[in-house]
């Protein structure tokens, strides 16, 4: 690997509620450097969930990215000729990297109605434990579990 370590950018809250996951959530929603675009969809759809729910906003969010978050995942090693599925656990960062994209995502493959409304729902079924999003973790957590005999590959 040539030249150092990029350095780790300190993310400052959001402006609205003040809380870091949210701004982060913001950022991987822009799209083509447009952040108002992505804060208005991301602070319509927290407006819209407290409205539907009666609950704060920002804990649902909160709750959603736990439920959606994995704990392991499975990444292909070389050895000896054939590539093995390892599981792994996945770091903090990654974990919720992971869980904002399969959201986005989720939210993303549904049709015919604005961004704000898709993203509630699916942070609302989220935080129920169902939804797109929960379903692609199980499924990343499933693999997991099945090439458990190749663990010992991991180092």
């Amino acid at each position: 690997m040539r030249g150092k370590q990029a350095p780790r950018r300190k993310i400052s809250p959001d402006p609205k509620f003040g809380n870091v996951n949210v701004s982060k959530f913001i950022n991987y929603i822009m799209l083509d450097g447009k952040k108002t675009i992505a804060q208005t969809i991301v602070y319509d759809c927290l407006d819209l969930i407290s409205e539907k729910t009666k609950l704060d906003s920002v804990e649902l969010f909160e709750n959603a990215l736990k439920n959606v978050a994995p704990s392991l995942e499975v990444k292909s090693k070389r050895v000896g000729g054939a590539n093995y599925q390892v599981p792994m656990s996945v770091r903090g960062d990654r974990r919720s990297m992971l869980a904002f994209r399969w959201i986005i995502t989720a939210a993303r493959t549904k049709k015919g109605r604005p961004m704000y409304q898709k993203l509630a729902d699916e942070l609302i079924a989220a935080a129920n434990n169902e939804g797109e999003a929960v379903r692609k973790k199980t499924d990343v957590q499933r693999m997991a579990e099945a090439n458990r005999a190749f663990a010992h590959f991991a180092r």
